[in-house]
């Protein structure tokens, strides 16, 4: 039996995150906003570096409201 291979480690598609477009649209550093959100700098620029591998809704809905975006602001599905 072959094993079945995770959605999120298929060759060819991934989740990007754009949080540092719509920082640098805001005019607003990494710094800022992880004290804004209350998140360390670390895990806010593994997040902003695409490393991350899951992200709690909370947190979704913290960075949303402070960048004054929608989810889809942030993450985009791109299939190569």
């Amino acid at each position: 039996m072959a094993a079945e291979t995770a959605p999120e480690t298929v060759e060819g598609t991934r989740i990007v995150v754009k949080l540092d477009d719509i920082l640098h649209d805001r005019r607003m550093t990494l710094t800022e906003l992880a004290e804004r959100v209350n998140l360390t700098l670390a895990n806010l620029s593994i997040l902003k570096t695409g490393k991350a591998r899951a992200i709690r809704f909370s947190t979704l809905e913290a960075i949303c409201r402070e960048l004054h975006c929608q989810p889809g602001d942030l993450l985009a599905y791109h299939s190569d």
